[in-house]
C-alpha cells in the first residue's frame, strides 16, 4: 500500500504550464495524483495535489526541490498526519517571521546602535554565534534607555503579510496559535492580546526604576526552551507531534523545526533552509494554512 501526502505548490501566479510540469514531475518521482485543488488570492496562488507515494518522501523531497530551482514556483511535500482532520498546533517565532522587524534592532536604535546590534543579530541568526551569549551582548546594549522606549517600538511593529490571516484561520478551525521568541515579552504581550494568540513565550527585559538594566531576567528563551515549548504546548492541547507546523527564520529555531511534524523555514537563512521540510519563500505567511489543509 502507497503512502499518501500532499503537494502543495505556490508562487505569485501559477500558469497552466508550471501545473503540467509539476504533474509530469511527479510521475516521475513516481507519485500518483489522486485529487487535484487550486486556490488563488490576490497575493498568491497555490496548487495542492493529493498524491500515492511509490519512493521515500526524502527523495520526492529532492525531486521538488530541484522543479523549485527551475521552476521559480515553491513546493512542499506535506506528510498526511500534518493535514488530517483532528486537533493541531501552530508555533512561530516572532521577529523577521510573525512581524517583519527584529524588535532588538528597534530598541538599538533609540541607542544609536542598530548598526551593532543588527550585526551580531545576522552572525547569530546564520548560527555563527551562541544564541545566548549574542542576546545578552545585544541587551547590554540597551542599558539605561528609559521603559517608555518599549510603546514607541510596540507602535512600530508590523506584521509579516498574511499574518493575521492565518492565525485568523487556525483559531477560527478551532486549533491552538502560539509563538515562542528570542525577543522580549514586554514587547510581545501587545501583539499576542491583538491576535488573540492561545500563548506566547519570550525573554523579560530587565527593567529598574523605569529604566532598563541592559540584562534580561531569569533564563534565555534559546533554540532548546523553543523545541520544549513545543513539545509542552501539544501535549497540553492534545495534539500529536505530527500535527504540529512550526515557522522560523533563524538558527535559533532549528530544534523547534524539526519536533514539529512540518518544518517551515520562513524567508530563512541558508542553513534553516537547509534543515528545513519546507522553504517558504514567497513573503506572505497565510500560504502556511495550506498546509495544514485549512
Amino acid at each position: 500500500m502507497r503512502d499518501t501526502a500532499r503537494v502543495v505548490a505556490y508562487a505569485r501566479r501559477i500558469d497552466d504550464g508550471q501545473r503540467e510540469d509539476l504533474h509530469a514531475v511527479l510521475r516521475g518521482l513516481g507519485a500518483d495524483v489522486t485529487a487535484a485543488s487550486s486556490a488563488t488570492t490576490p497575493t498568491y496562488t497555490v496548487l495542492t495535489l493529493d498524491v500515492g507515494l511509490a519512493a521515500a518522501a526524502t527523495a520526492v523531497r529532492s525531486g521538488l526541490a530541484r522543479w523549485t530551482a527551475a521552476s521559480g514556483v515553491g513546493a512542499a511535500l506535506v506528510p498526511s498526519p500534518t493535514y488530517a482532520p483532528g486537533p493541531k498546533l501552530l508555533i512561530m517565532d516572532v521577529d523577521s517571521t510573525l512581524i517583519r522587524q527584529e524588535v532588538i534592532e528597534l530598541l538599538a536604535a533609540h541607542a544609536g546602535r542598530e548598526a551593532e546590534v543588527a550585526a551580531v543579530t545576522e552572525a547569530a541568526m546564520r548560527g555563527e554565534l551562541d544564541f545566548a551569549q549574542s542576546l545578552h551582548h545585544r541587551v547590554r546594549a540597551l542599558e539605561g534607555l528609559p521603559a517608555t522606549v518599549i510603546g514607541e517600538v510596540v507602535d512600530r511593529i508590523r506584521l509579516s503579510d498574511g499574518a493575521e490571516d492565518l492565525v485568523a484561520a487556525y483559531l477560527h478551525a478551532g486549533h491552538r496559535v502560539g509563538v515562542v521568541s528570542g525577543g522580549f515579552s514586554q514587547v510581545l504581550a501587545p501583539l499576542a492580546e491583538r491576535l488573540r494568540l492561545s500563548f506566547a513565550k519570550a525573554n523579560d527585559l530587565e527593567i529598574l526604576d523605569g529604566t532598563l538594566t541592559g540584562r534580561v531576567a531569569g533564563a534565555v528563551v534559546d533554540r532548546r526552551e523553543k523545541a520544549r515549548t513545543l513539545r509542552a504546548e501539544a501535549d497540553r492541547a492534545g495534539v500529536r507531534p505530527e500535527a504540529v507546523i512550526a515557522v522560523g527564520d533563524g538558527a535559533n529555531d532549528l530544534d523547534m523545526l524539526g519536533a514539529a511534524g512540518l518544518g517551515v523555514a520562513f524567508n530563512a537563512k541558508p542553513a534553516v533552509r537547509a534543515a528545513a521540510d519546507v522553504a517558504l519563500d514567497l513573503p506572505d505567511l497565510d500560504v502556511v494554512r495550506h498546509f495544514a489543509g485549512l
